[in-house]
């Protein structure tokens, strides 16, 4: 397939914006669900749903043989990355307000900006440096370092796990752009699936019994750890509901960082923001503290000038290159 098959940044935005909606009706479903059923129970469940709907993209896009791959070691590890920021960043939405520990998250562009330079080669400018810097700013002010650990109402542990999951969700990403070069977003969604029901069942085969569970304090260790229940007849729209939005977050995250590059594609990721603080408003009548709004308005702001610096400099190579052909 040609380079500039892999070069559609108007499709890959809209790839993002549809995996975006659907993660954060996700992450709103999973905090809902949270209080009364473990975090694997519910991974493996969304995760067995979502494959189904991923095999059927695979045959869409072209049959068995797509699912063929000469990389699996790295598609082994990119999964594993998915799993690690899923679970990491689940684990705090049981304890934060949905708001806080999206804004946290959302890192991840930053954090996908940065990594670009070293992994992927891209050109990151000092402007857009400095954006990057400044959203971190933000992330620190929501940590509160000013209160001290006993005035904190959640432990600093808690509050570092959406950032450490932004992290690794911030290095998957990256693997996606290089692999997708090889590999459908269909495939590419299977094998992320595939990993979800491995480490879910592993986590059943130890600690599916709760015993782990058994005298925890921390609501987040509660949430990983307690003992597996049969769900109760209400919850399976909500249950059916995670499977069908992993399918669509799986395929559509992967197919948006095969079709552009991933500094252009990350800042959109920012419209999950408002769509976090409607539903924690909408549901759970939670709306940010002030520090939130502060540092969302920080990295959303920081995200926006890396997005926009980014298309004057695509505009700018455009120019020279046309210019160019002219001598």
């Amino acid at each position: 397939m040609s380079a500039s098959a892999f070069n559609r940044p108007g499709t890959g935005i809209v790839f993002v914006l549809a995996g975006v909606a659907a993660i954060s009706v996700n992450d709103m479903l999973i905090k809902e669900l949270s209080g009364g059923y473990p975090l694997h129970q519910l991974v493996f469940t969304r995760s067995a749903i979502g494959i189904l709907f991923s095999l059927a993209m695979v045959q869409f896009e072209g049959g068995w043989q797509i699912l063929k791959t000469e990389q699996p070691g790295l598609h082994i590890l990119r999964g594993l990355l998915v799993v690690i920021a899923n679970m990491t960043f689940f684990a705090a939405l049981a304890v934060l307000p949905l708001a806080e520990a999206t804004a946290l998250f959302f890192v991840a562009p930053l954090f996908i900006t940065l990594l670009s330079i070293p992994l992927l080669g891209e050109k990151v400018g000092p402007l857009r440096i400095g954006a990057v810097v400044v959203g971190f700013v933000g992330a620190l002010i929501m940590q509160r370092p000013w209160q001290g650990g006993d005035t904190l109402e959640v432990s600093r542990l808690v509050l570092s796990l959406p950032i450490l999951a932004a992290l690794f969700y911030a290095l998957n990403q990256l693997m996606t752009r290089k692999l997708g070069a090889t590999t459908q977003a269909s495939a590419l969604a299977v094998y992320i699936q595939g990993m979800f029901i491995i480490v879910s069942i592993g986590f059943f085969t130890v600690a599916g019994d709760g015993r782990f569970a058994e005298g925890a304090q921390n609501d987040s260790v509660i949430f990983l750890l307690r003992a597996w229940v049969w769900p109760a007849e209400g919850d399976w729209p909500y249950l059916i509901g995670l499977g069908l939005n992993s399918a669509i977050i799986g395929y559509c995250l992967s197919q948006a960082y095969r079709l552009a590059d991933a500094a252009t594609i990350a800042p959109f990721e920012y419209v999950g923001l408002p769509l976090a603080v409607f539903w924690g408003w909408a549901i759970w009548a939670e709306l940010p503290d002030p520090e939130v709004w502060i540092g969302m308005a920080l990295i959303a702001g920081s995200g926006l000038f890396v997005f926009l610096r980014e298309r004057q400099k695509a505009r700018r190579i455009a120019r020279d290159a046309r210019i160019k052909a002219r001598y």
